[in-house]
């Protein structure tokens, strides 16, 4: 096998969109790739200095939106971009913005499934950015991405997440098994 240094290489990574508002209620929007579940109902993730940890240091009201094939390319350009240079960022995107329901946060409404959160805790907060966790309050999910028993499809989603790798984005496929039923074959 070959060996490569140590690298944010853990596979699959979200491409995680974070929507808040700032001090005059402006929505603003960030890619981020390092986050992932921290327990049943709360999420992780890495923040550096953005715009964003400026919106949450006024209010600690956010939304979650994952990325897809269709919303790729603004999801790219909130990325690469900053809230604090760009005035008019979410206007190029293209993203329809309302207030979420729960949570003082935009929702974009071009995404099929939005986490709507509160930040409960910053660990290791410095001048370069910190870890967040926040309580999930609240999941949005557009009805036309509903299965049949009425929960989100993530299959017809076309989520994307990050390559790492090759600075890429790969979509996600199709379904090839049943969590917690596959291994069972292999029980006596």
């Amino acid at each position: 096998m070959k060996q490569f240094k140590s690298s944010a290489w853990l596979l699959p990574q979200p491409v995680l969109i974070i929507g808040t508002y700032d001090k005059e209620g402006k929505p603003n929007a960030m890619n981020a790739a390092w986050g992932g579940q921290w327990d049943m109902h709360e999420i992780i993730i890495s923040l550096g200095s953005h715009c964003t940890t400026d919106n949450l240091a006024a209010n600690p009201e956010f939304t979650v939106a994952f990325a897809t094939v269709d919303t790729m390319v603004a999801a790219d350009y909130v990325g690469l971009v900053s809230g604090r240079n760009t005035s008019d960022k979410i206007a190029r995107t293209g993203w329809e913005t309302v207030k979420a329901p729960d949570v003082n946060a935009p929702l974009f409404k071009n995404f099929p499934m939005t986490l709507e959160c509160r930040v409960k805790e910053k660990i290791n907060e410095s001048d370069s950015g910190y870890y967040l966790i926040a309580e999930i309050v609240n999941i949005l999910c557009d009805e036309k991405y509903l299965a049949a028993d009425g929960k989100p499809d993530v299959e017809r989603m076309n989520l994307i997440t990050f390559d790492p790798v090759h600075n890429g984005y790969i979509q996600l496929g199709k379904t090839v098994g049943s969590a917690f039923a596959e291994g069972k074959k292999l029980k006596s």
